[in-house]
């Protein structure tokens, strides 16, 4: 691996079930347990994973149709079932739903027939995090200086 190939975000806890995640230009997100209580609207985890895989094809998405035409609707809707089972707690049924329009502008018509091939493309080799989830890397854990 290289220097450029590595990706890497610190968390630090700020407060019982609550952390920052920052990354290596300086930015954050604040994410927790999601419980609820004290008005506690941060992301979980899961969600925070729901939202990097759609993030992830939004952004290759994008770049692709919006050279051609500003979208006038751009949303992307990630679902998934968190279960547990013999296997342990983790997430089934992923799917990312996009939901993109165009006004009739000039390469608007371009855009939309991209569109399909955009997302297929994003999620046949684009993607990191979803080609990460499909192939099923393996995540080590540690603890250091134990």
């Amino acid at each position: 691996m290289t220097d450029d190939s590595l990706r890497s975000v610190t968390i630090e806890r700020t407060g019982t079930g609550h952390f920052t995640a920052t990354n290596a230009r300086g930015g954050t997100l604040s994410f927790g347990t999601g419980s609820g209580s004290d008005g506690d609207t941060d992301f979980t985890p899961v969600e925070l994973l729901l939202a990097a895989l759609g993030g992830c094809t939004a952004v290759d998405v994008d770049i692709a149709t919006s050279r051609h035409a500003e979208p006038t609707r751009f949303s992307v809707a990630v679902t998934g079932n968190k279960i547990s089972d013999e296997l342990g707690n983790r997430m089934t049924d992923l799917a990312v739903t996009f939901s993109v329009a165009f006004a009739d502008t000039e390469g608007a018509e371009r855009a939309r027939a991209i569109l399909p091939r955009a997302v297929k493309t994003s999620h046949d080799r684009l993607c990191t995090v979803s080609r990460t989830v499909e192939t099923g890397t393996p995540v080590t854990a540690t603890v250091e200086d134990a």
